[in-house]
């Protein structure tokens, strides 16, 4: 459990050190007040990617500390296997410097980032609001139900059969070519091989030089628009910039308040917007240091870029893909050096394991079959009590085992996918030809709710995941994120006063201004606090006294439904 949290000169947010209860958490505030960069702090303490362009403008290093207690049982013994006693509370550290340097802490003990992503995949889970993505790829359908159903083991054990199927089967074809034929294999391969190593592709290599490429083409245009975008934003000695004239704008506003008191919501956003406009500034200004005009490294790059094509258009594959076929080369070199073995008894030997093979997938298919039974009914009770009372959900598994001849995968012989119907009398079809984005947004959070099952001792984190949703089925999603919270702590980004009335604990976070520099404030609020906050949700700012006993009567009525 995520107990306090504690932000340093990251973005918008000068220092920040927030303390987290068990059960609901809601964050709320403004758009752009600095929400989702507390998420972004924690997903840099999971060891996730951060740019150095999250230091705060002005200073040379941004630090996230975050402190853990009630940790699972296996997050106690992978510390114990790195020799971390948490004593506990576990104190995890990361800072991040400008020149692009990482230091990493864990009780304070050195760590990578390797071992904090690690680590973090045992204490925190988060939730996107593009999650829902993901369940329009067909192709994850099977890892989402092997995950359901724990099919660790009978897919371990399939995979390994058919790992020793595909060695067996090379060492078949290498031995069923004459002499002479596997000579000149053997001398394409070698030299196919030592091609590959002298060109050293690494992955990811393609995309980076591309992109490298585009701005050194483009540099200098591009340092043209920056320098002319920076102009207009921050001025000259003799022209005040846009910027400027924002502040000068609310500095004004700010002395007609007390003459006319409405002009003070029109204060705050103007200085919300010069805010985001120096926040521009700061980033463009990185981005225009960072421009290379150099002809020798262009050059380098295209020569690269070249030898890359020239070595994808050898081999049909695709630029990421060189690295992988420089290890299958290899492997095909390898087989052909085991000759000794007779061909009829290797075929004998590829009959019984394809056997062995074949019976593995069944097992695994099976398993399948029983874990969709159970899958359904998981997600359609999840999705009754989301406000979707028709809802009927199936995964459906196609096997080619029965064929005549059956096609084995990684996966197994099976495809899967999820079906679902929204109203009574429709048939059953894929995902991505009958949710909306509101259902969408529910059936990712019915499937989170049911493939979480087991993590109570970690943290779920849901960042706005409410998209789409309003009205009868925001107060089912907030009934079903307070339901979770009763089995682990949950922390969740929300714009939905239905959501907000069922937290917990509700913290209010704020962007403010002061000497020409922007600030988060982050504030944990009371009950008049909460209606506030809530009548703020509900109506934006122009808050009456009937919005604001609304709220009160929102709140009471989501106080009793947690005690029902």
């Amino acid at each position: 459990m995520l107990k306090a949290l504690f932000i340093e000169n990251i973005a918008v947010i000068e220092q920040a050190d927030i303390t987290f209860h068990g059960g609901f958490n809601v964050l709320s505030g403004e758009t752009g007040a600095g929400k989702s960069i507390i998420i972004d702090a924690l997903g840099a303490i999971m060891g996730g990617r951060v740019s150095r362009e999250i230091i705060r403008t002005g200073e040379s290093r941004a630090t996230v500390s975050a402190v853990f207690e009630a940790l699972s049982p296996q997050c106690l013994r992978w510390l114990e296997g790195q020799g971390i006693n948490p004593e506990g509370e576990l104190v995890v550290r990361r800072e991040i410097h400008g020149d692009g340097r990482n230091t990493c802490k864990i009780n304070g003990r050195p760590a990578s980032l390797a071992e904090l992503r690690a680590l973090g995949a045992m204490l925190v889970s988060i939730h996107g609001q593009h999650d829902g993505q993901h369940l329009l790829n067909e192709a994850l359908h099977v890892d989402d139900l092997d995950a359901f159903g724990r099919l660790e083991g009978p897919l371990s054990a399939y995979e390994g059969l058919y790992d020793d199927l595909l060695a067996l089967n090379r060492k078949i074809r290498a031995l069923s070519m004459s002499s002479a034929e596997k000579e000149r294999l053997r001398a394409r391969l070698i030299g196919q091989l030592e091609e590959l190593d002298a060109a050293d592709i690494k992955g990811g290599e393609h995309q980076t030089l591309t992109d490298r490429r585009a701005r050194l083409i483009h540099g200098e245009r591009l340092a043209v628009i920056l320098a002319q975008t920076l102009a207009a934003l921050d001025g000259s000695e003799d022209e005040p910039g846009a910027i400027a004239r924002m502040q000068e704008g609310e500095k004004q506003l700010r002395a007609g308040q007390r003459l006319d008191g409405a002009l003070e919501p029109f204060a705050l956003k103007l200085c919300e917007a010069s805010g985001l406009a120096a926040e521009i500034s700061a980033e463009l200004s990185g981005m225009l240091l960072e421009l290379d005009f150099s002809s020798t490294l262009l050059e380098e790059t295209e020569s690269r870029l070249e030898l890359m094509a020239r070595l994808c258009k050898r081999h049909g594959v695709e630029a990421d893909a060189l690295p992988e076929t420089r290890d299958t080369v290899a492997q095909e070199l390898d087989s052909l050096a085991d000759v000794e073995q007779s061909l009829e008894d290797l075929n004998a030997q590829y009959t019984a394991l394809r056997a062995q093979v074949a019976e593995s997938a069944r097992a695994l298919h099976d398993a399948r079959e029983l874990a969709g039974d159970a899958m359904r009914e998981h997600i359609e009770a999840e999705l009754h009590m989301l406000d979707m009372p028709a809802a009927r959900f199936r995964v459906e598994i196609i096997s080619t085992l029965g064929e005549s001849q059956a096609k084995f995968t990684r996966k197994g012989t099976d495809s899967v996918r999820f079906l679902l119907s929204t109203n009574s009398g429709e048939e059953l079809r894929p995902l991505s030809k009958v949710a909306s984005g509101g259902e969408l947004s529910r059936i990712m959070l019915a499937l989170k709710t049911v493939l979480s099952r087991g993590e109570e001792h970690m943290t779920a984190i849901f960042d706005e995941v409410d998209a789409g949703v309003s009205g009868r089925a925001a107060s089912h999603v907030g009934d079903k994120l307070y339901a979770i919270a009763g089995q682990r702590q949950v922390l969740c980004v929300t714009h939905l006063p239905q959501i907000a009335s069922m937290a917990d604990y509700q913290y209010h976070i704020e962007k403010q201004s002061a000497e020409g520099r922007t600030f988060t404030r982050v504030e944990l609020l009371g009950r008049e606090g909460r209606i506030r906050e809530l009548a703020r949700l509900t109506a934006g700012v122009h808050i009456s006294e009937a919005t604001l006993k609304s709220a009160g009567q929102l709140l009471d009525s989501s106080e009793k439904a947690k005690k029902a």
